[in-house]
């Protein structure tokens, strides 16, 4: 991929509509079960991540026939819902999932609402008891659509086998549409049993549902009127801009207005590391350029971000001085954290293409941002993040997390857990690519490391897929390992081990007095990882020294047929600088304990 490719964009919709909507030609009589899996083959998914249980039984009898879905047995249905969210990340298709009834779909709750926070375009499928048993507390019954209704787009309790191809192919549309996000179908099970005529809608009607993708002309010749006027523009680039395969147009505003930008934690690779007009990551773990870069501007063109609180720290104190402009395809995001001066609701690609074209006819007109530009450069070179080795020659976790990247390079997919590790991963990883890095962003979910690397590898299986987990997160569903190891998928998992809940002790060191409730894994051996690795069918491998840490990273780089795990035995008092501290001003920001950086007014 070149830095002009984009991340994969969710495939094309299908022209869906609602499931009594006109339908296409009709078929034999099928079972509901049947109609589902045929419903899935025309939609084209690929692969399914599940578990079967009752409920959802009979859907599993026309699967083990099925020629274009493949089905991959899973250890917990969680895990069946990150590897859904890998796969469509990384392919930018709908990823599936699906559990039975009661525990099964409630194991899916967590990955679908991660998907919802992060726009992630999955369809979970569930079993539900049967009809009459619906509201009688039968076995295996959880109320699933209505305990997922505020964390999908939307949901469908299907009753009747003829509704099913309908239902299934509104969802997929509903799921890769506007704003991504998950879409749940829940399907009794004698409405799997029972039989009808098939019928795929040739088109859905889902009144209400209009997402608005072309921008109001207007609001774009307001916005480039604004950055016309800035005299320090930033770029404030959020995940929305992968989403929409927006990168290469983000890069040519950069470029053709020297405005310096700044990338979150879910848009890492939009805009190439390397570029330097990159001030990086902004937020509470953000470089020094790129929260000064928001504090000090005077206009945010702002590009599908949510300014989450991660972001802004104390909402009342963040970039004072800055005009917003706020685009973005949900209009429900406009004006919700931040008001906007310029709101524009419309697909970031669209907005882009309009408003290059505006600024390129006033190209003369374009303010000169080159002092602006050299001022946050000059604050890049004299606040790096970096860090220092430990001083009783453990290995560091940045110095490993950093080489995982030298060694892999970016054409690499990088999945991280969530802690001290991610952060570290998304300072000292190399992101040139944009859709190269996966993470759970707005949930911070533990545990979504695993799985989500396995669905990246199913959805890229020539590609090299990395995982940077914690000792926590790696003991909450590294069980998926052996469904890797006997499907196949030989992703690589780094485990970096500090023998700790690493950041919330790093609070517990700042905050409570290094006063270490409950955050320490005593892990030194129990489990012992590499034995844990082997005994699920993957090679273990081990570093505890510098010396180390090379030949065993090349050692796993030259293992392509099976699983990898590698622990990394490292300090545990290694911290993750710049820190904004939790509900201060992104002024407050610190580069190690007791540090602020020198950015008064004279400096920026």
């Amino acid at each position: 991929m070149t830095e002009t490719e984009q991340a994969p964009k969710p495939a094309a919709p299908h022209q869906t509509t609602a499931p009594a909507a006109a339908r296409g030609p009709q078929v034999d009589e099928l079972t509901g079960a049947q109609a589902l899996v045929r419903s899935l083959e025309l939609v084209g998914a690929e692969v399914v991540f599940g578990i079967p249980g009752g409920a959802i039984l009979p859907a599993y009898d026309p699967l083990y026939d099925s020629e274009g879905v493949r089905h991959i047995l899973v250890r917990h249905e969680q895990g069946a819902g990150h590897a859904a969210e890998g796969y469509a990340m990384v392919t930018g298709k709908v990823g599936v999932c699906m559990a039975t009834s009661g525990p099964g779909a409630t194991n899916l709750v967590t990955p679908i609402a991660d998907a919802y926070m992060d726009s992630v375009p999955i369809v979970a499928i569930t079993g539900q008891v049967g009809s009459a048993s619906i509201g009688t507390d039968a076995f295996q019954e959880a109320d699933i659509t209505g305990i997922t209704m505020p964390i999908t787009k939307h949901n469908f309790l299907v009753r009747r086998p003829e509704d099913i191809p309908g239902a299934i192919k509104a969802a997929f549309h509903i799921a890769a549409t506007g704003r991504p996000g998950p879409v749940l179908v829940d399907i009794t099970k004698d409405a799997l049993q029972a039989t009808a005529p098939f019928a795929m809608p040739d088109e859905v009607d889902l009144p209400g549902y209009r997402p608005v993708t072309r921008p109001h002309h207007k609001q774009v010749k307001e916005a480039a009127k604004l950055i016309l006027a800035a005299e320090r523009p930033v770029l404030y680039i959020g995940g929305g801009v992968i989403k929409s395969g927006a990168s290469a147009l983000v890069r040519r505003l950069a470029e053709l207005g020297n405005i310096p930008a700044v990338t979150t934690l879910t848009a890492l690779g939009a805009l190439p590391d390397s570029h330097p007009l990159n001030m990086g990551m902004p937020g509470m773990h953000g470089t020094v350029a790129a929260v000064g870069a928001l504090q000090r501007s005077d206009l945010l063109i702002t590009l599908g971000a949510r300014f989450d609180d991660r972001v802004t720290g104390k909402l009342s104190s963040f970039a004072p001085e800055a005009k917003v402009i706020h685009a973005d395809i949900d209009p429900a995001e406009i004006s919700k954290n931040r008001a906007a001066d310029v709101p524009i609701v419309g697909d970031v690609s669209e907005v882009l293409t309009q408003l290059l074209e505006l600024l390129a006819e006033h190209r003369d007109e374009l303010p000169d941002t080159a002092a602006w530009v050299e001022q946050l450069q000059d604050v890049q070179r004299r606040y790096p993040t970096g860090f220092e080795e430990p001083s009783d020659g453990m290995l560091s976790p940045q110095a490993v997390i950093k080489r995982i990247g030298e060694l892999s390079g970016p054409e690499a997919y990088y999945v991280a857990g969530v802690g001290q590790h991610q952060m570290w991963s998304a300072h000292f990883l190399p992101f040139e690519k944009p859709g190269h890095w996966l993470n759970s962003g707005g949930l911070g979910t533990m545990g979504y490391g695993v799985p989500a690397a396995m669905g990246a590898k199913v959805g890229a299986p020539d590609q090299l897929v990395w995982c940077v987990d914690g000792d926590g997160c790696f003991q909450m569903t590294n069980q998926e390992l052996v469904t890797c190891a006997l499907e196949g998928i030989p992703v690589k998992i780094a485990v970096i081990n500090n023998q700790s809940l690493g950041m919330v002790r790093q609070w517990q060191t700042l905050f409570y007095n290094s006063r270490y409730s409950n955050t320490d894994l005593k892990t030194n051996r129990v489990p012992d990882f590499q034995k844990l690795a082997e005994a699920m069918g993957c090679i273990g491998l081990r570093a505890e020294h510098p010396d180390e840490v090379d030949p065993v990273i090349e050692k796993a780089l030259s293992i392509n047929d099976r699983p990898v795990v590698v622990e990394f035995v490292v300090h545990k008092d290694a911290m993750v600088w710049p820190m904004v501290a939790a509900g201060t001003s992104n002024d407050e920001i610190q580069v190690a304990r007791d540090m602020a950086p020198d950015w008064d007014g004279e400096t920026l």
